[in-house]
Protein backbone atom coordinates (compact mmCIF):
# COMPACT_ATOMS: atom_id res chain seq x y z
CA UNK A 1 0.00 0.00 0.00
CA UNK A 2 1.10 3.64 -0.42
CA UNK A 3 -0.31 6.75 -0.97
CA UNK A 4 -0.93 9.75 -3.59
CA UNK A 5 -2.34 12.53 -3.62
CA UNK A 6 -4.79 12.81 -7.13
CA UNK A 7 -4.92 15.53 -9.28
CA UNK A 8 -8.88 14.26 -10.03
CA UNK A 9 -11.51 12.08 -8.86
CA UNK A 10 -13.92 12.47 -11.73
CA UNK A 11 -13.61 11.11 -15.34
CA UNK A 12 -15.45 12.43 -17.56
CA UNK A 13 -18.75 10.16 -17.03
CA UNK A 14 -19.22 10.97 -13.82
CA UNK A 15 -16.96 7.78 -12.71
CA UNK A 16 -13.89 7.26 -10.05
CA UNK A 17 -11.55 4.80 -8.85
CA UNK A 18 -10.87 5.82 -5.12
CA UNK A 19 -7.87 2.95 -5.42
CA UNK A 20 -5.28 1.90 -7.92
CA UNK A 21 -4.89 -1.97 -7.99
CA UNK A 22 -6.54 -4.30 -6.38
CA UNK A 23 -6.05 -7.64 -3.89
CA UNK A 24 -9.01 -9.76 -5.14
CA UNK A 25 -6.84 -11.86 -7.02
CA UNK A 26 -9.01 -12.79 -9.90
CA UNK A 27 -7.05 -14.55 -12.51
CA UNK A 28 -9.04 -12.94 -15.41
CA UNK A 29 -8.73 -9.29 -14.48
CA UNK A 30 -8.66 -7.16 -17.61
CA UNK A 31 -6.93 -4.04 -14.91
CA UNK A 32 -4.05 -5.89 -14.94
CA UNK A 33 -3.34 -4.87 -18.66
CA UNK A 34 -0.33 -3.32 -19.73
CA UNK A 35 -2.75 -0.53 -21.68
CA UNK A 36 -3.29 1.12 -17.89
CA UNK A 37 0.26 1.34 -17.38
CA UNK A 38 0.96 0.96 -14.05
CA UNK A 39 4.30 1.85 -12.51
CA UNK A 40 3.64 -0.47 -9.41
CA UNK A 41 3.08 -3.86 -8.71
CA UNK A 42 -0.79 -4.46 -9.10
CA UNK A 43 -1.06 -5.61 -5.59
CA UNK A 44 0.60 -3.13 -4.09
CA UNK A 45 -2.41 -0.56 -3.61
CA UNK A 46 -2.42 3.08 -4.88
CA UNK A 47 -4.65 4.46 -2.42
CA UNK A 48 -5.78 8.13 -3.47
CA UNK A 49 -5.91 9.96 0.42
CA UNK A 50 -7.68 13.25 -1.06
CA UNK A 51 -10.67 11.39 -3.02
CA UNK A 52 -12.85 12.94 -0.62
CA UNK A 53 -11.57 16.06 -0.65
CA UNK A 54 -11.56 16.31 -4.61
CA UNK A 55 -15.05 14.77 -4.92
CA UNK A 56 -16.95 17.45 -2.14
CA UNK A 57 -14.99 19.91 -4.76
CA UNK A 58 -16.08 18.71 -8.12
CA UNK A 59 -19.55 17.82 -6.70
CA UNK A 60 -19.69 21.72 -5.68
CA UNK A 61 -19.03 22.46 -9.12
CA UNK A 62 -21.78 20.73 -10.79
CA UNK A 63 -24.97 22.30 -12.24
CA UNK A 64 -27.11 19.31 -12.01
CA UNK A 65 -27.32 16.11 -9.56
CA UNK A 66 -26.14 13.13 -10.87
CA UNK A 67 -25.03 9.48 -10.74
CA UNK A 68 -21.56 8.99 -9.83
CA UNK A 69 -20.30 5.81 -10.60
CA UNK A 70 -17.46 3.46 -8.75
CA UNK A 71 -16.06 -0.02 -9.05
CA UNK A 72 -14.77 -0.31 -12.77
CA UNK A 73 -11.26 -0.20 -11.97
CA UNK A 74 -10.85 -1.40 -8.86
CA UNK A 75 -13.02 -3.24 -6.15
CA UNK A 76 -14.08 -0.24 -3.65
CA UNK A 77 -14.14 -2.89 -1.07
CA UNK A 78 -10.82 -4.46 -1.20
CA UNK A 79 -9.79 -5.26 2.37
CA UNK A 80 -7.80 -2.89 2.81
CA UNK A 81 -11.47 -0.28 2.62
CA UNK A 82 -12.68 -1.87 5.96
CA UNK A 83 -9.12 0.36 7.62
CA UNK A 84 -9.13 3.13 5.39
CA UNK A 85 -12.40 3.67 5.36
CA UNK A 86 -11.95 5.69 2.18
CA UNK A 87 -15.35 4.56 0.10
CA UNK A 88 -17.28 5.01 3.63
CA UNK A 89 -16.08 8.82 3.38
CA UNK A 90 -17.00 9.46 -0.46
CA UNK A 91 -20.22 7.95 0.02
CA UNK A 92 -21.29 10.11 3.00
CA UNK A 93 -20.27 13.02 0.20
CA UNK A 94 -22.48 12.19 -2.02
CA UNK A 95 -25.32 11.10 0.51
CA UNK A 96 -24.82 14.35 2.10
CA UNK A 97 -25.06 16.50 -1.30
CA UNK A 98 -27.76 14.62 -2.77
CA UNK A 99 -26.51 12.60 -5.95
CA UNK A 100 -26.93 9.40 -6.69
CA UNK A 101 -24.48 6.20 -6.82
CA UNK A 102 -23.81 3.26 -9.13
CA UNK A 103 -21.25 0.96 -7.20
CA UNK A 104 -19.83 -2.12 -8.59
CA UNK A 105 -18.25 -4.40 -5.94
CA UNK A 106 -17.72 -8.65 -5.60
CA UNK A 107 -17.42 -8.13 -1.73
CA UNK A 108 -19.95 -8.28 1.22
CA UNK A 109 -17.96 -5.68 2.65
CA UNK A 110 -20.63 -3.57 1.10
CA UNK A 111 -23.07 -4.29 3.98
CA UNK A 112 -21.32 -2.64 5.99
CA UNK A 113 -22.06 1.05 4.73
CA UNK A 114 -25.96 -0.44 4.08
CA UNK A 115 -27.04 2.79 6.36
CA UNK A 116 -25.55 5.00 3.45
CA UNK A 117 -26.93 3.27 0.65
CA UNK A 118 -30.10 3.53 1.94
CA UNK A 119 -29.94 6.96 2.66
CA UNK A 120 -28.53 7.85 -1.14
CA UNK A 121 -31.50 5.65 -2.48
CA UNK A 122 -34.05 7.60 -0.45
CA UNK A 123 -32.62 11.10 -1.19
CA UNK A 124 -31.58 10.12 -4.99
CA UNK A 125 -30.84 6.87 -6.32
CA UNK A 126 -28.84 4.18 -5.60
CA UNK A 127 -27.75 0.60 -7.86
CA UNK A 128 -25.59 -1.56 -6.53
CA UNK A 129 -23.66 -4.11 -8.85
CA UNK A 130 -22.57 -7.52 -7.98
CA UNK A 131 -20.09 -10.11 -10.62
CA UNK A 132 -20.91 -12.77 -10.68
CA UNK A 133 -18.97 -15.50 -12.61
CA UNK A 134 -19.71 -19.55 -11.30
CA UNK A 135 -22.22 -21.33 -9.48
CA UNK A 136 -19.14 -23.75 -8.51
CA UNK A 137 -17.43 -22.57 -5.05
CA UNK A 138 -14.36 -24.36 -5.87
CA UNK A 139 -14.25 -22.96 -8.99
CA UNK A 140 -14.99 -19.51 -7.76
CA UNK A 141 -11.91 -20.20 -5.03
CA UNK A 142 -9.69 -20.53 -8.27
CA UNK A 143 -10.88 -17.52 -10.34
CA UNK A 144 -11.78 -14.84 -7.88
CA UNK A 145 -9.83 -16.34 -4.86
CA UNK A 146 -9.62 -13.38 -2.04
CA UNK A 147 -13.29 -12.22 -2.30
CA UNK A 148 -16.27 -13.93 -0.76
CA UNK A 149 -17.72 -16.39 -2.70
CA UNK A 150 -20.84 -16.24 -4.70
CA UNK A 151 -23.59 -17.49 -2.11
CA UNK A 152 -22.03 -14.70 0.03
CA UNK A 153 -22.69 -11.86 -3.05
CA UNK A 154 -26.19 -13.51 -3.45
CA UNK A 155 -27.09 -12.93 0.36
CA UNK A 156 -25.64 -9.20 -0.70
CA UNK A 157 -28.39 -9.28 -3.28
CA UNK A 158 -30.84 -10.28 -1.79
CA UNK A 159 -30.26 -7.67 1.30
CA UNK A 160 -30.68 -5.15 -1.23
CA UNK A 161 -33.84 -6.15 -2.14
CA UNK A 162 -34.84 -6.24 1.33
CA UNK A 163 -34.02 -2.27 1.61
CA UNK A 164 -35.73 -1.49 -1.60
CA UNK A 165 -31.93 -0.91 -3.52
CA UNK A 166 -32.38 -1.84 -6.88
CA UNK A 167 -29.63 -4.40 -7.93
CA UNK A 168 -27.77 -5.14 -11.53
CA UNK A 169 -25.09 -8.42 -12.11
CA UNK A 170 -22.77 -8.48 -14.16
CA UNK A 171 -22.25 -11.94 -15.42
CA UNK A 172 -18.88 -11.79 -17.36
CA UNK A 173 -16.67 -13.37 -18.31
CA UNK A 174 -17.49 -16.20 -19.31
CA UNK A 175 -14.63 -18.24 -19.78
CA UNK A 176 -13.93 -20.17 -22.54
CA UNK A 177 -13.97 -24.12 -21.46
CA UNK A 178 -14.14 -22.88 -17.89
CA UNK A 179 -17.28 -21.84 -16.39
CA UNK A 180 -18.86 -21.90 -20.45
CA UNK A 181 -21.87 -24.52 -19.08
CA UNK A 182 -25.21 -24.29 -19.72
CA UNK A 183 -25.64 -25.64 -16.10
CA UNK A 184 -23.84 -22.53 -14.88
CA UNK A 185 -25.95 -19.96 -16.59
CA UNK A 186 -28.94 -21.11 -16.04
CA UNK A 187 -27.84 -21.89 -12.23
CA UNK A 188 -26.83 -17.74 -12.00
CA UNK A 189 -29.87 -16.88 -13.82
CA UNK A 190 -32.37 -18.14 -11.38
CA UNK A 191 -30.63 -17.14 -8.32
CA UNK A 192 -30.73 -14.05 -9.64
CA UNK A 193 -34.68 -13.95 -10.01
CA UNK A 194 -34.75 -15.27 -6.78
CA UNK A 195 -32.87 -12.08 -5.64
CA UNK A 196 -35.30 -9.97 -7.21
CA UNK A 197 -31.90 -8.20 -9.73
CA UNK A 198 -33.20 -5.77 -11.59
CA UNK A 199 -30.85 -6.58 -14.58
CA UNK A 200 -27.99 -8.57 -15.73
CA UNK A 201 -24.91 -6.85 -17.91
CA UNK A 202 -23.04 -9.41 -19.96
CA UNK A 203 -20.88 -8.76 -23.01
CA UNK A 204 -21.23 -11.64 -25.18
CA UNK A 205 -20.42 -15.58 -24.03
CA UNK A 206 -16.55 -15.19 -23.73
CA UNK A 207 -14.37 -13.28 -22.63
CA UNK A 208 -10.94 -10.46 -23.77
CA UNK A 209 -7.44 -10.76 -23.09
CA UNK A 210 -4.97 -8.34 -23.86
CA UNK A 211 -1.08 -7.44 -23.08
CA UNK A 212 -0.38 -7.66 -19.48
CA UNK A 213 -3.65 -9.71 -18.54
CA UNK A 214 -2.94 -12.03 -21.00
CA UNK A 215 0.38 -13.74 -19.40
CA UNK A 216 -1.20 -13.54 -15.56
CA UNK A 217 -4.21 -15.27 -17.11
CA UNK A 218 -1.97 -18.36 -18.49
CA UNK A 219 0.29 -18.31 -15.59
CA UNK A 220 -3.50 -18.89 -13.97
CA UNK A 221 -4.08 -21.51 -16.56
CA UNK A 222 -0.70 -23.56 -16.05
CA UNK A 223 -1.58 -23.37 -12.51
CA UNK A 224 -4.95 -24.76 -11.84
CA UNK A 225 -6.22 -26.11 -15.55
CA UNK A 226 -2.84 -28.14 -16.75
CA UNK A 227 -2.86 -28.15 -20.60
CA UNK A 228 -5.85 -25.39 -20.80
CA UNK A 229 -3.47 -22.68 -22.28
CA UNK A 230 -2.24 -24.94 -25.13
CA UNK A 231 -5.69 -25.53 -26.08
CA UNK A 232 -6.46 -21.45 -25.82
CA UNK A 233 -3.14 -20.64 -28.18
CA UNK A 234 -4.05 -22.92 -30.22
CA UNK A 235 -8.04 -22.06 -30.62
CA UNK A 236 -7.41 -17.60 -30.07
CA UNK A 237 -3.65 -17.02 -30.33
CA UNK A 238 -3.42 -13.26 -29.83
CA UNK A 239 -6.79 -12.66 -30.17
CA UNK A 240 -8.72 -9.42 -28.15
CA UNK A 241 -12.23 -11.20 -27.90
CA UNK A 242 -12.27 -14.95 -27.21
CA UNK A 243 -15.63 -16.30 -27.56
CA UNK A 244 -16.41 -19.57 -25.90
CA UNK A 245 -17.52 -22.70 -28.61
CA UNK A 246 -20.86 -22.60 -27.71
CA UNK A 247 -21.48 -18.62 -27.41
CA UNK A 248 -24.84 -18.84 -29.65
CA UNK A 249 -26.50 -21.71 -27.89
CA UNK A 250 -25.27 -19.76 -24.59
CA UNK A 251 -26.63 -16.54 -25.57
CA UNK A 252 -30.13 -17.67 -26.75
CA UNK A 253 -30.21 -19.27 -23.49
CA UNK A 254 -29.44 -16.70 -21.34
CA UNK A 255 -32.16 -14.28 -23.24
CA UNK A 256 -34.79 -16.99 -22.89
CA UNK A 257 -34.20 -17.74 -18.85
CA UNK A 258 -33.72 -13.32 -18.42
CA UNK A 259 -36.88 -13.13 -20.43
CA UNK A 260 -38.77 -15.66 -18.70
CA UNK A 261 -37.78 -14.74 -15.30
CA UNK A 262 -38.62 -10.47 -15.80
CA UNK A 263 -34.92 -9.38 -15.81
CA UNK A 264 -33.86 -7.08 -17.72
CA UNK A 265 -30.97 -7.72 -20.06
CA UNK A 266 -30.07 -5.56 -22.62
CA UNK A 267 -26.60 -4.02 -21.88
CA UNK A 268 -26.87 -0.63 -23.34
CA UNK A 269 -30.36 0.04 -21.85
CA UNK A 270 -28.75 -1.08 -18.25
CA UNK A 271 -25.81 1.48 -18.65
CA UNK A 272 -28.82 4.25 -19.18
CA UNK A 273 -30.22 3.05 -15.80
CA UNK A 274 -27.31 3.16 -14.41
CA UNK A 275 -26.27 6.88 -15.53
CA UNK A 276 -29.98 8.20 -14.89
CA UNK A 277 -30.44 10.70 -12.33
CA UNK A 278 -34.44 10.52 -11.33
CA UNK A 279 -36.26 13.43 -11.69
CA UNK A 280 -38.93 13.94 -9.06
CA UNK A 281 -40.40 16.33 -6.71
CA UNK A 282 -38.44 16.85 -3.68
CA UNK A 283 -39.34 14.81 -0.72
CA UNK A 284 -40.40 11.98 -3.10
CA UNK A 285 -38.96 8.59 -2.20
CA UNK A 286 -37.66 6.97 -4.96
CA UNK A 287 -38.68 3.11 -5.74
CA UNK A 288 -36.91 1.13 -7.85
CA UNK A 289 -40.32 -0.95 -8.70
CA UNK A 290 -41.23 2.41 -10.21
CA UNK A 291 -38.71 3.27 -12.63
Amino acid sequence: MHFVKAKGILSAQNGMNLYRGCTHGCIYCDSRSACYQFTHDFEDIEVKENAPELLRDALLRKRRKCMIGTGAMCDPYIPLETELQLTRRVLTIIRDMGFGLAIQTKSDRILRDMDLLRDIHRRAKCVVQMTLTTWDEELCAILEPNVCNTQARLRVLKEMRREGIPTVVWLCPVLPFINDTEDNIRRIVDACADAGVYGIIHFGMGMTLREGDREYYYQKLDEHFPGLKQKYVRRYGNSYELSCPNWRELEALFARLCDEAGIRHDTDGLFQYLHQFPERDEGEQLSFLDM
